[in-house]
């Protein structure tokens, strides 16, 4: 799955419901991207194209501690 906004959640429920999940950053799945446009279809074959590569590098995903952490720093940034 490519990391996003919303990825650590759909991470905890798909890990919880016995799935493998591994998030890639989105910087390291554009190479493998074969059109300017940009759909689902698209996206899902560069992802698909990515995870197949033996030295992928994968990202972890924040536990709701780290979330919350990075939550207030952001808002503390905006304030400021």
């Amino acid at each position: 799955m490519e990391a996003c906004a919303n990825s650590n959640r759909w991470y905890r429920i798909f890990t919880e419901m016995g799935h493998i999940v591994r998030l890639i950053a989105p910087q390291l799945v554009k190479p493998f991207v074969k059109s300017n446009n940009k759909n689902d279809a698209i996206d899902a074959e560069a992802l698909c194209e990515a995870v197949q590569r033996p030295r992928m590098r994968f990202v972890s995903p924040k536990s709701i501690e780290q979330q919350d952490i990075q939550s207030i720093q952001r808002i503390r940034e905006g304030a400021i």
